[in-house]
This record gives structure tokens, C-alpha cells and sequence, in this order.
């Protein structure tokens, strides 16, 4: 039976806080990090491997975690997830989002249904309306097709699939499956809404309303915006609008929506790329066969991650160093640095993903924690971030552990030469040569121009970024987090800390607030 304990209380971690610190300025230099290179790496699922060689880790560290793997019991703790446990133990609920994807182990029935089977039809459902759209079987008032989009949600209703589409916009593009532009409306800020509006043809545009509870206030506001500029540009909202929502919610079933397809409690919004909160939109952009490839990566990626080997477990690996980093080493933050201008909205997914899981202070019993949990995540693409926040990283007095993303070759298939090297290369050259800056740094007797190094990394390598690749990425990443909350003994899958502002703001609409909530009111005339 599975043991939930804090992390400073298994008797594996005490070895690991107390093991000799790795100096990466004299393990990534000559022979022994040519081997280092070679050696410390893990395969991931559509032909990505994690490599972790200019990581503060070696033989005897890499050991150690692996007894602490043991010990926390990872491997059967997700076991015990995928079965259908009630992992999510601050609303009592199970954690399904693999399922959306695959069946890991056993069928789990809840809501008197089998789950998977249930995710399978609304995937089913979505591959038909799509299928209608693009064939033109479902028209607007005019008997024209739709050619464009709109994704009208918050958080992880917005920003996971809004990552995953412009991942694969360019890719799509290049190899024919590109079916319907696809824009988001996310914030409450009119500036949002109009933006998209006035960039789009409203009488051509099929709007997604997604929300869970049918009730998620920035979200049904942005809905009225939208209803109200149809309704201006002559246009029934009800045949340009489908629902993303729960079969229980005040969405399902209702005639102002051309179509609902369904989510359930078991899915948290940051967990939900791969249910119908992603499967709409990217099936409506992409194609639904495309968005199959997308699940395909991730369930192979899934699998990987359901193995008790650490050393072969890649998703495992990486949460057990980023423990290591942020509870022995003491590094408060992780940089997500994609070199590919397709995951430029990555990072701000895994933020969401990371601190809204594990940006938490009590255990899953609700008892205070004495060790650091979550870190900071921010990111962007390189090679623009070197141009703006390298120098902190390289010369900060913060130490901060390093996620590079690359790939060999670009979506686009086009390249041009210049000064004897393509742009790839060039792309490449730049990620290699962060890597080993960051962990050699250099010398120099003006210390303007010192880099001290020791400033660990690691790097997922893949050939190009496919709809597999897409979706093993995101899987080795949900899965990271994920370990590194049963490390830390916490649950993952609540998100409390997003609700006293939501409280707050209804009071000061309502006008119930008093004190200094009352002056800052008043400050913005509300």
C-alpha cells in the first residue's frame, strides 16, 4: 500500500540532501564530458531523448535519487492514479486526464460510466462535427463554409490549447491538413475581445465557449461580447457557437449552441490539451486525424512514464533532479527555453501546468510543509530570450537550472545560407553553445567579463516537432510536475489558491467592500 509522506521525512532523501555537489566546470570539460554527453540521456516517446549531462548530477547522485524514487513510491503512486484512485484529495476527486488519451491500466468507472470509453465518444463526437464543418455540411446563414475559429476560455482552457495550436500552425501549413484559423479570447479586458473581433469575419467564425461549470464569470462575459457583436453584424449566435462544458452545466442541451461536447470533474483545466477542451479546437484547425497523431505521442509518452526504472523513466528523471535542484541545491526557479519559435507559448503553459499544481505550502492532509516546493517557471523562446533575460542567467546572483527544447530541423522545410551556415544551424549552434557556457562559464581577470559557470541544464532533442512529438512533450512535462508533487506529498490537482481574488472581485462589483478593498475601488472608478 502506498505511503504519502513528506519528503524530509523518507530516509533515501536525507542521503541525497548530504551528496557532494557536482562542479559541472570540471565535469563538462574534455574526455569526461564527451562521455557525460553520451551517457546521461533517456529515451521519450516519438523519437525525443532528454538529456541531462550538464545537470549537477552523476553516478552516486543519480543512484541515490533512484532509492528515493523507490521510496516515495512513484511509479505505483501513478499506478494507483491511472486505476482510479482519488489522488485529488482536496475535492475528493479522481485524476483522469491520461485516460483522454489511453488506457494505462485497468477501465475506471465513474458516474456510472466507463471513463475512458466516455472520453473516446465526445473524441468521436468532436472528429464528426469537425468532419461536417470542413465538408461543408454545416454552413452559416449564407450556405458558406466556416474558415476560422474562436476558443473564447480562461487559464487552462485557453492557454494549453492556445500552445498547442500555434505548435502546430506552421507544421500544418507546410503539409496540407491546414483546415481553419484558430484565435483565442481569454481576458476579461474588452482590448481581448475586440482585438479578435476586428481581425476576423464574424459571419464566416465558429466560436468555442469552454467552461466546465457553465458559470466562470471572464469567460460568459466575453461570450456576451461576442453574442452582442453578431447580433450587431446581423447574425444568429446560435449557428456560429458550440459549448465545451460538463453534462451537468446550464450549457448542455441548450439551443443557443449549435453542439456541446463534454469534460468532467476529473480533468483539471491545465491537465485538459488533450479532452474536448484541445480536442475542438484542434480538430476544427487541423483536422481531427491530426489531432489523433497529438494523443498518439502522449499516450506513448504516458507509457514510458508508467515505468519503475528511473533511468528509463524520462518524465521521473527530470521531477527527481528538479527536486534535487530545488531542495538540496536551493535554485528557486526553472527557465523553459524552447529554441523553436512554434513552442512560443509553451513556457506560459508549463507555468500554469507547474505553479498551479505545486505552488503549494501543505501536504495533502492540509499540514504546513518545511521544504520549498514548486519553483518560479517563465521562459521563452531562444534564441530571443539571449537577447533579453540571458544575462541574469548567466551572470545573476541566483543560480537558475535551465529546460532547453530543440530540434534538428524546422516545420517549414525551408532554410537559406548565410555566411557559411543555415538559419537552423545557426539556431542549433546557439543552443549548444548556451549549454556549455552556462555550465563552463569562463575566466577572465575583469570579473565584468567572468562567467563563473556550474549554471546547470538539460535538453529535449527531437528530429522536428510533429503532432507526436507535440503531444510526447506535453505529456513528459504534466507528468514531471506531477512526480515532483508526490515527492513534495502535496495535491497537484486543486487549485484553492485562485479563489479569495475571484471572492473578492464579486464583493467589489457588488459594492460590499469597506477599507482600504473600498479605496482601491474607488481608485479605478468601479
Amino acid at each position: 500500500m502506498n505511503q504519502w509522506i513528506n519528503l524530509d521525512k523518507l530516509a533515501s532523501w536525507r542521503n541525497v540532501a548530504q551528496a557532494e555537489h557536482v562542479d559541472l566546470t570540471k565535469v563538462m570539460n574534455g574526455a569526461e564530458g564527451t562521455e557525460r554527453v553520451r551517457k546521461y540521456k533517456a529515451p521519450m516517446a516519438a523519437g525525443l531523448t532528454y538529456s541531462y549531462a550538464a545537470k549537477q548530477v552523476d553516478d552516486r547522485i543519480l543512484a541515490v535519487l533512484c532509492e528515493l524514487a523507490k521510496e516515495a513510491q512513484l511509479a505505483s503512486k501513478f499506478e494507483e492514479l491511472y486505476n482510479g484512485a482519488v489522488i485529488n484529495t482536496g475535492e475528493k476527486r479522481l485524476v483522469l486526464h491520461h485516460l483522454t488519451r489511453g488506457q494505462l491500466g485497468k477501465a475506471v468507472n465513474a458516474d456510472g460510466k466507463d471513463k475512458r470509453a466516455f472520453y473516446t465518444e465526445q473524441q468521436q463526437k468532436i472528429a464528426s462535427f469537425a468532419g461536417k464543418v470542413h465538408d461543408g455540411q454545416i454552413l452559416n446563414e449564407k450556405g458558406e463554409k466556416f474558415n476560422t475559429v474562436v476558443q473564447i476560455g480562461i487559464g487552462g482552457s485557453d492557454l494549453g490549447p492556445r500552445a498547442m495550436y500555434l505548435a502546430l500552425e506552421n507544421w500544418a501549413k507546410k503539409n496540407g491538413c491546414f483546415r481553419m484559423e484558430a484565435k483565442f479570447i481569454s481576458n476579461v479586458d474588452p482590448d481581448d475581445a475586440a482585438g479578435v473581433l476586428g481581425s476576423i469575419d464574424p459571419s464566416r467564425t465558429i466560436f468555442i465557449l469552454v467552461s466546465k461549470s457553465g458559470t466562470t464569470l471572464e469567460t460568459l462575459t466575453n461570450e456576451a461580447f461576442v453574442k452582442d457583436a453578431l447580433k450587431k453584424a446581423g447574425l444568429d449566435a446560435s449557428r456560429h457557437m458550440i459549448a465545451v462544458t460538463s453534462e451537468t452545466s446550464p450549457l448542455a442541451g441548450n439551443s443557443d449552441y449549435l453542439d456541446a461536447f463534454f469534460m468532467d470533474d476529473y480533468i483539471g483545466g491545465r491537465y485538459s490539451s488533450t479532452s474536448s477542451v484541445g480536442g475542438a479546437v484542434l480538430s476544427l484547425a487541423f483536422g481531427p486525424e491530426i489531432f489523433a497523431r497529438f494523443l498518439n505521442g502522449a499516450a506513448e509518452e504516458d507509457r514510458l512514464s508508467a515505468g519503475d526504472d528511473p533511468m528509463q523513466n524520462a518524465a521521473m528523471l527530470d521531477a527527481l533532479i528538479g527536486v534535487y535542484e530545488r531542495n538540496a541545491l536551493g535554485y528557486p526557479a526553472t527557465a523553459v527555453l524552447p529554441y523553436s519559435q512554434a513552442l512560443s507559448r509553451f513556457p506560459a503553459h508549463l507555468q500554469q501546468l507547474d505553479m498551479e499544481s505545486n505552488g503549494k505550502s501543505v501536504n495533502r492532509r492540509g499540514e504546513p510543509v518545511s521544504y520549498p516546493t514548486g519553483p518560479i517557471i517563465f521562459g521563452e523562446p531562444g534564441t530571443n530570450g539571449q537577447h533579453s533575460f540571458y544575462q541574469l542567467l548567466h551572470q545573476g546572483t541566483d543560480i537558475i537550472p535551465l529546460q532547453f527544447i530543440g530540434f534538428v530541423n524546422n516545420q517549414a522545410e525551408v532554410d537559406v545560407t548565410i555566411q557559411g551556415s543555415t538559419s537552423q544551424q545557426k539556431l542549433c549552434a546557439n543552443v549548444a553553445a548556451q549549454i556549455m557556457a552556462f555550465a563552463c562559464g569562463k575566466e577572465d581577470e575583469n570579473l565584468n567579463k567572468r562567467f563563473e559557470g556550474n549554471r546547470p541544464s538539460s535538453i529535449i532533442i527531437g528530429d522536428r516537432l510533429t503532432p507526436e512529438a507535440l503531444g510526447a512533450l506535453l505529456a513528459h512535462f504534466e507528468n514531471k510536475v506531477m512526480f515532483q508533487g508526490f515527492l513534495w506529498n502535496l495535491n497537484s490537482f486543486d487549485q484553492e489558491g485562485v479563489q479569495l481574488g475571484k471572492v473578492l472581485a464579486k464583493r467589489v462589483l457588488a459594492h460590499e467592500t469597506e477599507g482600504a478593498l473600498k479605496e482601491i475601488s474607488d481608485l479605478l472608478k468601479i
